[in-house]
């Protein structure tokens, strides 16, 4: 039986769909979980039984029939949520949840919007002609601002560098460790010379998706440091919003130009730099974090 209860997890599925609505009619819950019509009957038959729905002639057509979670209905649903959320808990326990969290985000962009169920909501014929029309327009717009660091983000910025790019390059813990040095180098360097160094933080839908941040590399020269977009975020423009932000900081702070340093193998990161208009300054090999790179400086007039 499915999570210990007297239920399957047919049985559970339709119970979860009875539930989460005032009420929904016997033809809709057929025809969405594509299940056949006795045995939908029998089902909705031991949950009136059971006392966790009850069942009605629709007000607006009384040849159709509606069914309507009673108290000890949603209660039964909400304790089997609550046994599927401990099941997940030991399930993810001691597993990288914040790569868990960036397939699950790309899988929702690909297949759906965020709180879809999978189910589409019950219709009535004065709704399902507009429920065409709704499907032809656009997804809303993702909301995308930036921030200036505060409480916390640069744990984050350190534990998404380590996670992710050991996830996408391999690169071992050396990087992570080099990452650590330069978080404590800006904060050292912010403490220094109030308003010649800043980090920001990018959120989609108010969820951190990217970071960068400017230190004083000279009197004169900026350096761009730790820029990074999450996996789930790429394509809306944050990596080019991120460095033009540091451009007009590093601009407005008095420097009169900027450097950064990267990787070859950081392509994506690279076409960015370049649309900003930076240009290659240097390059020689690496072994760095496991891997043989080139090492390059990049660098633009301010």
């Amino acid at each position: 039986m499915y999570l210990d209860s007297p239920y399957t997890l047919t049985e559970g599925r339709v119970l979860f769909e009875i539930a989460r609505r005032p009420a929904v009619e016997v033809s809709w819950l057929r025809r969405v979980l594509d299940i056949d019509a006795g045995y939908l009957s029998r089902v909705l038959s031991r949950f009136e039984a059971d006392s966790l729905v009850t069942r009605h002639r629709s007000e607006a057509d009384a040849r159709r029939q509606e069914i309507r979670a009673t108290d000890a209905g949603r209660a039964a649903m909400a304790e089997l949520d609550r046994r599927a959320a401990e099941q997940i808990g030991v399930l993810l326990r001691g597993a990288d949840c914040d790569r868990l969290l960036d397939a699950m985000r790309v899988i929702t962009e690909v297949l759906g919007r965020p709180g879809d169920s999978g189910a589409p909501e019950p219709e009535s014929p004065a709704t399902e002609a507009a429920g065409e029309r709704a499907a032809d327009r656009e997804a809303p717009a993702r909301a995308v601002t930036l921030r200036r660091f505060g409480p916390g983000d640069l744990g984050w910025v350190l534990r998404r560098h380590g996670t992710l790019y050991a996830a996408e390059f391999g690169w071992d813990a050396s990087f992570e460790d080099l990452c650590a040095r330069i978080i404590a180098e800006f904060t050292a360097k912010r403490a220094a010379g109030p308003g010649r160094a800043a980090g920001w933080i990018a959120e989609v839908d108010g969820i951190p998706a990217g970071t960068v941040n400017c230190v004083p590399d000279s009197e004169t020269t900026a350096r761009l440091r730790l820029l990074l977009v999450e996996p789930w975020a790429r394509g809306l423009g944050l990596g080019a919003r991120l460095v033009g932000e540091c451009l007009r900081f590093a601009r407005e702070a008095g420097y009169t130009d900027i450097t950064l340093w990267t990787y070859d193998r950081l392509a994506a990161a690279r076409r960015v730099y370049q649309a900003a208009g930076f240009t290659l300054a240097s390059e020689e090999p690496d072994d760095a974090f496991g891997d043989h790179m080139m090492s390059q400086t990049w660098s633009r007039p301010l």
